[in-house]
């Protein structure tokens, strides 16, 4: 029986598009597509179990080894810094993390500038490059409201298209890095299962390369 490698995937529209990379690379789960209220979903023969958890904690299923591997977003990765060993950029998710204010935003140095975000390290370590003064206030959903609200000066969150923002008459006036969704390894899974797991990272490279 083939060995089993433990998949944390990412519930949402990401997630799904991640389990459709791995199908295609050989690793279909019938069973995950047609869930019911079942929580892990295996395909012993491919040897897989898959199992959905939130985008922002698939990092930590891995870091602590409940998964082998799983695929976050590089913003998890950079905000949460996990133990992990990252593998591939998969190539979906591709969005960027900014800086974005109000168009009449004008910085004065004089000031502390209150920065609302939820990605509060990748805040601090970019302010922290340029030595602004800062206050964090962190939030949890929508952070576009902040700055329309004057409980902040400017933001520092996820850009995808840009939409958001512009209906709401806020720009970007600074990009940090650009993000894509990755798949990364738990270090003493990837020890046990390396076999495996690279067999399953080359196929994933081998659907990427078939979808350019």
């Amino acid at each position: 029986m083939a060995e089993t490698v433990n998949i944390a995937l990412p519930k949402g529209r990401l997630g799904e598009k991640v389990y459709e990379m791995f199908a295609s690379a050989g690793y279909r789960c019938p069973e995950l597509e047609n869930p019911g209220r079942k929580l892990t979903f295996e395909n012993r023969e491919a040897g897989v179990r898959y199992f959905w958890v939130k985008p922002s904690d698939v990092a930590i299923y891995v870091e602590k080894g409940v998964a082998d591997i799983g695929v976050a977003g590089k913003d998890i990765l950079l905000e949460y810094r996990p133990d992990v060993y990252e593998l591939l950029d998969v190539g979906l998710g591709k969005c960027r993390m900014c800086v974005a204010a109000p168009k009449s935003f004008k910085d004065d140095y004089r000031k502390t500038l209150r920065v609302a975000t939820k990605f509060t390290s990748t805040a601090k370590e970019h302010y922290a490059k340029t030595g602004r003064e800062i206050e964090i206030i962190k939030l949890n959903g929508s952070i576009e409201l902040a700055p329309i609200l004057g409980l902040s000066d400017v933001i520092v969150d996820i850009v995808e298209t840009g939409a958001t923002l512009k209906q709401n008459d806020l720009t970007v006036v600074d990009t940090l890095f650009d993000i894509s969704a990755r798949l990364i390894a738990n270090k003493a899974g990837y020890r046990f299962k390396s076999e495996k797991i690279n067999e399953i990272k080359k196929n994933l490279e081998t659907v990427k390369e078939n979808r350019k």
